[in-house]
């Protein structure tokens, strides 16, 4: 399942909770009964930025990685993805098969579809990290551009097998071109954790336009306590665009594309990805 998020004011406003949707894994929060709040000061960091050559793909000492390979491993690190030279596009084959009944071309019967997956599943988040709150604000101005929360699973599908454990993994984002001359944002998540303490939880978010690495970001969410809800604000220094590489991703929606990558203890725990519209809707 995937989600959307549309902006219509000048830069963008938040959407009713129930129309506006981020990645519910990376980008939003809910609270949790009976756990333990804390805050966490996250330092600023700044865009490891170059989109003028394929050679600032490279990370400085990091050999390259190829992601069907990465797909391979039982273990991701963070090297392994700063090593990466494009955005991730692995698929998986799913096969389909025609009941009886049904009114399905034959060309579809038995017929294998490829469908979006990611370096790491559902089951590799052992340590139940839950994105459930996401506010994005402009530092220079103080203003909101948008603030979202996870809404609630329902009393009566919370022990339906049945639910699907990719929910919120992909988001699609829609501004309107003024966001693209931002320089710095402040991107305020609340997130909750399972019975077992984290340490080490860091994100590495890369940014993607036309096989073009944009901008690089790297951070630390630093300890978690078992059972909490935490609460930290990630301070994005924006790398200057060129006019034309603006006017690109606008006349372009959706081919400007992240992965967003979560480590514990240097191991890969979540994947989500998200693509980007900066038409304002048009």
């Amino acid at each position: 399942m995937s989600y959307s998020y549309t902006s219509r004011e000048a830069v963008c406003n938040s959407q009713d909770a129930s129309s506006a949707s981020v990645s519910l894994n990376g980008h939003s929060s809910c609270s949790a009964s009976g756990g333990i709040e804390s805050n966490i000061t996250i330092i600023t960091c700044p865009s490891q930025s170059d989109a003028e050559s394929p050679a600032a793909m490279k990370v400085k000492g990091v050999p390259v990685t190829r992601e069907e390979e990465l797909i391979k491993n039982s273990v991701i690190t963070p090297e392994d993805v700063l090593g990466l030279q494009n955005i991730t596009t692995t698929f998986c084959s799913v096969k389909i098969s025609q009941k009886s009944g049904e009114d399905m071309p034959n060309v579809l019967n038995h017929a294998n579809l490829l469908l979006p997956d990611y370096l790491c599943g559902p089951e590799n988040n052992v340590h139940n990290i839950d994105f459930t709150r996401f506010k994005i604000r402009d530092m220079e101005t103080g203003t909101v551009l948008f603030e979202i929360t996870k809404p609630p699973v329902p009393e009566s599908a919370r022990n339906k097998r049945d639910l699907d454990p990719s929910t919120g993994r992909f988001v699609r984002y829609q501004f309107t071109p003024a966001f693209l001359r931002l320089r710095q944002i402040g991107a305020t998540v609340e997130f909750t954790v399972g019975d077992m303490p984290i340490n080490n939880f860091r994100m590495i978010e890369r940014h993607y336009f036309h096989g073009q690495l944009l901008k690089s970001f790297d951070f630390e969410f630093g300890f978690c306590i078992p059972s909490s809800k935490n609460t930290c604000e990630h301070i994005y220094e924006l790398p200057p665009l060129s006019d034309d590489i603006m006017q690109q991703m606008i006349l372009h929606p959706y081919e400007t594309q992240s992965d967003s990558f979560y480590f514990v203890d240097n191991q890969l725990v979540m994947h989500n990805k998200a693509d980007y519209s900066y038409n304002g809707g048009a």
